[in-house]
């Protein structure tokens, strides 16, 4: 195993900021401080080849935000201004991310880039759920609430169909067949079981005891099952579920932090060995501690900016037409996810698919173990009514495609055909999504039809 790096001369950039750690010789740059033309060009030359084609999507930024004032009344082109901006933006974020764990031991490195990475999802969500307004029915009206649900779920499914999919398809055309290691797809698939277990337990809660509560409570029949009481019943066990999740997130990351120095560090260093474009990633030029941050706090603005931009036009955007599952569902987990998917990629394309795994599979165990319980508990102290109820088809989605992607990992062997397979399983749900009714006509999880504050029309139709 690679030892880390233990030198002690000045021009090592382990100084100037964190004189006590040791710079691992994958992301040792060799010079300290901040040099703006070094910089940019590390930064404009990207991880890879499609990382630095997505930069020339920049003009898109100062578009969206200057658009924003000059034409407040178009909002659908703000939306989609912002929305091709976000991708520069996030890559940005994702590749100082990179650069920064490349730093670190390589276990560490993974969680700290996988971190940095779901920082544009925690950003989104967060966004969304302070601008939602409780009572409404809709989207068009502010009802954000299922386009959150279904952008949680629909993250997860795009980094295990769409990501792992493209992973084995591009992966298995430079190899014929590609393998990985047990340890690695035991213990992703094994985390992403118990996190969609707890996802779907509200959901089926609610959907099973529906049909015994009444519309309201009925003086003189002694039947104290209402509605109400089931909705406050299921947000309630939304709210302990996501406490005991996140338990569960610390726990998996405990364990990564004990295992630094066990097998998962000697898998994924084979891996850096294997990895076919080595001596490339090995001598080109690389940020400083001091360049990574910046770029990350950069990053980070510029991301807070774009998405609050688009969850301005998000009414707007329902109201043109586009449903809201499918805009929860697949456009938006599209773009916060598009670094980490790319990263994933080029993994792939370079025969690491250990790392490839950890970065499709470690995303999505935190969105479903800290990233969706998060915004819960931020909704609790916003006083917001976020559960984890989801549409009991979205969930099922998720359940089966977990189920269909451990079984292509079982063999520890990958190949373009499997990809194909996973990313037309991805392309169904997505039709799926585009057809799937809003949630003030037709929902199982009660968003729509049993909303506070507006007419209900369950409670009409009988009469209450």
């Amino acid at each position: 195993m690679t030892s880390l790096n233990h030198r002690q001369n000045g021009d090592s950039d382990s100084h100037p900021l964190l004189p006590h750690l040791h710079i691992h010789p994958d992301g040792e740059s060799g010079r300290s401080g901040f040099d703006a033309k070094h910089f940019l060009q590390v930064a404009w030359r990207s991880s890879n080849i499609v990382s630095k084609y997505v930069n020339f999507l920049w003009p898109f930024v100062p578009i969206a935000i200057i658009l924003h004032f000059v034409i407040p009344n178009h909002p659908l082109w703000v939306f989609a201004m912002s929305y091709v901006g976000m991708v520069p933006a996030a890559n940005l974020l994702g590749f100082a991310g990179q650069e920064f764990a490349r730093k670190m031991p390589k276990v560490s490195g993974i969680l700290i880039e996988t971190a940095f990475g779901s920082i544009v999802e925690i950003v989104l969500f967060v966004i969304l759920i302070v601008k939602h307004k409780e009572g409404e029915e809709s989207a068009e009206e502010g009802n954000l609430i299922p386009i959150i649900q279904a952008a949680i779920l629909g993250s997860i499914l795009a980094n295990l169909l769409l990501c792992l999919g493209l992973c084995f398809f591009v992966g298995g055309l430079r190899q014929r067949v590609q393998t990985f290691h047990a340890a690695v797809s035991e213990v992703g698939t094994g985390l992403l079981l118990v996190a969609g277990f707890g996802l779907l337990i509200p959901s089926a809660f609610y959907s099973a005891l529906k049909g015994s509560a009444v519309p309201i409570d009925i003086p003189g029949k002694h039947h104290h099952f209402t509605l109400p009481k089931l909705q406050k019943d299921v947000l309630e066990l939304g709210r302990f579920t996501s406490i005991l999740l996140i338990i569960a997130f610390f726990i998996f990351i405990l364990y990564n932090a004990k295992s630094q120095h066990s097998i998962f560090d000697t898998v994924l260093e084979e891996d850096e060995h294997n990895d076919l474009d080595r001596h490339f990633d090995l001598t080109k030029p690389k940020l400083t501690f001091t360049e990574c941050l910046i770029a990350i706090v950069l990053a980070l603005v510029l991301v807070t900016v774009l998405a609050f931009l688009l969850v301005e036009r998000i009414e707007a955007v329902v109201e043109s037409g586009t449903p809201d599952q499918f805009l929860g569902l697949i456009l938006l987990p599209l773009v916060e996810k598009a670094a980490e998917h790319l990263t994933a990629i080029d993994e792939a394309w370079d025969g690491q698919m250990n790392f490839a795994l950890f970065h499709c599979l470690g995303p999505s165990i935190q969105t479903a173990l800290f990233n969706a319980p998060l915004v819960v508990i931020v909704a609790w102290g916003l006083g917001k009514p976020m559960d984890l109820n989801f549409e009991i088809f979205m969930v099922a989605l998720l359940v089966l495609s977990i189920l269909v992607v451990g079984n292509f990992l079982r063999d520890q062997e990958c190949n373009y055909l499997e990809g194909a397979l996973l990313v037309i399983i991805y392309l169904i749900i997505a039709v799926a999504a585009w057809y799937y009714p809003d949630p003030d006509v037709a929902t199982s999880n009660g968003v729509g039809l049993y909303s506070t504050g507006a007419a209900n029309p369950v409670l009409l139709q009988a009469g209450y």
